[in-house]
């Protein structure tokens, strides 16, 4: 295995390839004999026996760790605690004989004691077996070289160009490591995560480069047979992924994260949870980093190095699956025969996996930083002290890391031209026009800051065709028989998962572009379709609202973005400002430049193209409130109005996809189960929904009503009427939803929506009676079940 540096086409930072294919047997067999033998012997780098970081892989490593963790003080004292009140308890209940016996109260209390003691014993005992079952289990280095050795020839099969990374960061990062391993310091990676392969490829990195692996953060789900054992003894810990109201657990995962960080050992947690499966940054997780975050907080540890890591692929094994998911249909459970069907995959050319790191900074330095500017602001009491001042820290370094890994991130070449063709008015577009908004997207990604993936001397041409070539034809199929290749968007919604990967670059272009499109929308001349500051700001205020759920924002205030994304569009020729005065030199009104009209207004419509399906799915969440209106024949009573959430989820997707294929919806993509959450909890937030306690018992479902103030009016005959703050909600949102065909016919629409979302949630109240009176499934009821089936195909 070699190391290479190239430098890329626009002369910015080395790239180092941290991983290449290995010699395959069929083709060179005595080549791949020298590369397993060298694995086997440990030769070199392959040894991993001069690791930067703490010690790990060494027999007894595991009891080691266990005994470290049980000797915690806190887990310790929470140990008393719960026995001391089970000891309460009992003696509430009687259970440990009369109390104020006269002459007794000697022998009640050496009772009491040996009771106490009893209980200590024994929830030892249970966090003894919890811990064994949690920790990681790096106790032999010989089993180490081999699973990098198998994961690292399944990778290099699938992802045949290998893994990549930037030569700078790679070095300083080796350098931070050592100076942190000097300082017993731990390193905090935190990736973002898209794929299986996430924790796959750093773990091979970190082996390459000669670093302590770390210990990787990982849910339950994933501890079946063969696999689980496998992956906990290569760096994996087991965490539940709920701890309901066990009172120990928590303490536990503390004491393990607190004797990890305390050792100085690695750790690697996702920071959005489970894995994106839209292609964009989900919005943080604090579970684990709570933990994190009060091992430092608390003093136990004095400080931490924190890690962003970005991993970015040319095409992501699981987008299939993900898809799936999206539509509707159950996540399959994760067991063997799901890794095993995995592997089929491992025979395709996925293209290259590319990981990079953002400089990593002291969680202490962090701390510090962020009490420093509370205590500018003369924050209250509250604000300084306890769960609130923790709060606070935890979503500012959340939102901190999210931050840095999109600004650690690379653009791989499959996004570039998912990008593209998802951005582009026709139903294809010739190969000179590709790569001619591919390079022009390029440019654009550089002036926001962004990075390109390496092309190593190649032009763009060649880059889309290998891009071409990655994502298939199954994604993007080529048109015979044209005097030009020419190439067209064969799944739209698959495509948008690699459009995704760039959205976050250009999020408040595309916000101002939508707000200017509820005038040009109407056409006219350039006055007609110009639009105030005061409006526009309005409305990217009101559209900001809508995707605070969906989308990383800019830390600056809602002025300075506009403001800087604005000069950005205005120095492209892309909009136009009119300044009142040059004294004061504030913006009157924007409206579209003059040159990009006559272009026919391609790059205006490339943000506006980023925008809509999202505005698409805000519409039809809004739109999906009217199926929680109660028919004119349901019971009246408040107790009555409540449907399950779920069901109230899937009918909405089951409109979603009608109205899609009806035309009244432009993307098929703002159906996905994940878009229409997030609609749903902002209609929470603002107070449209209102929904039941969750409780941590999943056997009891949540349930969600239409609060009263926002309940829509009906007609005599009992249809849905558009009028009232449901129906003013959903007619802002569709100001800058894109114009289609079934869209000009004014009071038409109104009818047709109402009419559907009437039909849809008088089958949704059917059902929901049906399960409350425990009766016999009706025709009404079977035919929506129909529908539901027909529409996830």
């Amino acid at each position: 295995m070699s190391e290479s540096a190239n430098t890329s086409s626009d002369g910015a930072m080395q790239e180092r390839k941290l991983l290449e294919p290995y010699t395959r047997f069929r083709i060179d067999p005595l080549n791949a004999l020298r590369e397993f033998y060298s694995h086997l012997r440990g030769e070199g780098w392959r040894g991993y026996d001069r690791i930067v970081g703490q010690e790990i892989f060494y027999p007894g490593f595991s009891e080691n760790i266990k005994s470290k963790v049980m000797q915690q003080e806190a887990l310790r004292k929470q140990i008393r605690l719960l026995a001391s009140k089970r000891v309460e308890v009992e003696l509430g209940d009687g259970l440990l004989g009369p109390l104020g016996v006269e002459g007794e109260e000697t022998e009640h209390r050496r009772r009491r004691e040996s009771r106490r003691s009893e209980i200590e014993n024994e929830l030892r005992q249970v966090a003894e077996e919890w811990t064994d079952k949690m920790i990681c289990k790096m106790d032999s280095r010989r089993f180490i070289r081999g699973a990098y050795y198998m994961t690292s020839q399944l990778l290099t099969r699938a992802y045949h160009l290998g893994i990549h990374s930037s030569t700078e960061e790679v070095d300083h990062l080796r350098a931070v490591a050592q100076e942190a391993a000097k300082k017993k310091q731990s390193i905090i990676f935190l990736p973002c995560h898209r794929s299986h392969i996430d924790y796959i490829s750093l773990q091979v990195i970190c082996y390459r480069m000669g670093l302590a692996l770390p210990t990787v953060v990982a849910g339950d789900n994933l501890n079946f047979p063969v696999v689980g054992s496998f992956l906990q003894h290569a760096g994996a810990m087991w965490l539940r992924r709920s701890f309901g109201d066990d009172q120990l657990y928590p303490t536990l995962v503390q004491a393990y994260m607190d004797t990890l960080l305390q050792q100085g050992h690695n750790i690697e947690c996702f920071i959005e949870g489970g894995r994106s499966r839209t292609g964009k940054l989900l919005q943080p997780k604090f579970g684990i980093l709570r933990f994190l975050l009060e091992s430092v907080l608390s003093g136990r540890v004095e400080d931490a190095m924190v890690c962003p890591v970005s991993t970015q692929y040319d095409k992501v094994i699981e987008v299939d699956s993900y898809v799936n998911e999206l539509l509707g249909r159950p996540k399959p459970k994760e067991d063997l025969s799901q890794f095993l069907s995995a592997s089929n995959v491992l025979s395709l050319k996925l293209g290259r996996v590319d990981v990079r790191f953002h400089e990593p900074w002291s969680l202490r330095g962090f701390i510090d930083d962020q009490m420093s500017r509370l205590e500018k602001r003369s924050p209250s009491a509250d604000e300084l002290h306890g769960g609130a001042l923790r709060r606070r820290l935890l979503q500012t370094l959340g939102y901190q890391v999210l931050s840095d890994i999109n600004a650690a991130s690379v653009v791989m070449p499959t996004a570039l031209v998912g990008t593209v063709l998802l951005t582009l008015r026709g139903r294809g577009v010739g190969k000179s026009e590709l790569v001619r908004r591919v390079d022009w997207l390029c440019d654009r990604i550089r002036a926001q800051g962004g990075k390109i993936a390496h092309f190593h001397g190649n032009s763009t041409e060649t880059v889309v065709d290998r891009a071409l070539e990655v994502l298939g034809s199954n994604l993007v199929s080529k048109v015979e028989g044209l005097p030009e290749d020419t190439y067209q968007a064969e799944d739209r919604f698959q495509l948008s998962f690699y459009r995704n990967m760039t959205i976050h670059l250009f999020i408040s272009e595309a916000l101002i572009c939508a707000a200017l499109y509820t005038k040009v929308k109407f056409g006219g001349d350039a006055q007609g379709q110009s639009i105030s500051y005061a409006e526009l700001k309005d409305y990217v205020l009101f559209l900001s609202q809508l995707f605070r759920g969906e989308f990383i924002f800019p830390t600056m205030s809602l002025d300075e973005n506009l403001q800087e994304a604005l000069q950005g569009l205005e120095r492209d020729r892309v909009v136009l400002t009119t300044r009142n005065n040059i004294v004061s030199n504030e913006i009157e009104s924007v409206e579209l430049h003059p040159q990009e009209r006559e272009s026919g207004r391609d790059n205006f419509d490339f943000y506006c193209f980023l925008i809509w399906p999202f505005i698409d799915a805000c519409w039809l969440g809004a739109v999906s409130c009217f199926l929680l209106a109660p028919p004119p024949t349901y019971p009246s009573q408040p107790d009555a109005t409540w449907i399950e959430q779920k069901a109230f989820e899937n009918a909405a997707q089951l409109l979603g996809k009608t109205l899609y294929h009806q035309g009244d919806l432009s993307y098929f993509e703002a159906v996905n189960k994940e878009a229409l959450k997030n609609a749903h909890s902002r209609s929470e937030e603002a107070g449209i929904i209102v929904a039941t306690a969750r409780s941590k018992d999943s056997k009891i479902p949540a349930k969600v009503r239409l609060d009263q103030e926002w309940m829509p009016p009906r007609d005599s005959e009992g249809r849905l009427q558009p009028e009232g703050k449901l129906w003013d909600l959903c007619e802002r949102v569709s100001q800058s939803r894109r114009e289609g065909k079934n869209r000009r016919d004014g009071a038409t629409i109104k009818t047709r929506v109402l009419g559907l979302a009437g039909l849809v949630g008088t089958e949704l109240w059917e059902g929901a009676s049906l399960e409350s009176d425990g009766g016999v499934r009706t025709t009404s009821s079977r035919r929506r079940k129909g529908l539901q089936t027909r529409a996830v195909l």
